[in-house]
């Protein structure tokens, strides 16, 4: 997975970086991928850069691709990834509504409603569960 990027940075990308770098109140993120540009002008190999920013080496190759893509505006911006979980369908949320406004069925009917309840005999805590 060997990857081969030129790095070019010109004398105001540097200093933007170098200041970057050496900012306490940026994210570490931040820091870490102006270090990883500034020490890919150097003649490092991928895996000495890693270990020197301690990140990984396709983490090194991601960074030095974004730069050469967009620049010092790529770095501080993550792209964009799917959300973990998907939003729960329209139709199942309706479901859920129509149990909850039902009457309860089988012995759910015929136990004691003790104050936990909803108006219209569902357990609470089984409301809350969906």
């Amino acid at each position: 997975m060997a990857q081969d990027v030129c790095v070019v940075v010109d004398a105001g990308d540097r200093a933007w970086l170098a200041a970057i770098a050496a900012d306490r109140n940026r994210p570490q993120k931040h820091a870490q991928r102006a270090r990883i540009i500034l020490l890919s002008t150097d003649p490092l190999s991928v895996a000495e850069i890693a270990r020197l920013v301690a990140v990984s080496r396709p983490a090194v190759w991601r960074w030095q691709t974004r730069y050469a893509q967009a620049g010092v505006d790529g770095l501080p911006h993550d792209k964009a990834r799917p959300a973990s979980k998907p939003p729960v369908p329209t139709a199942t949320v309706a479901k859920v509504l129509a149990l909850i406004c039902s009457e309860p069925r089988g012995q759910a009917a015929l136990l004691d409603r003790p104050p936990a309840r909803c108006e219209h005999g569902w357990p609470l805590h089984q409301i809350t569960a969906v």
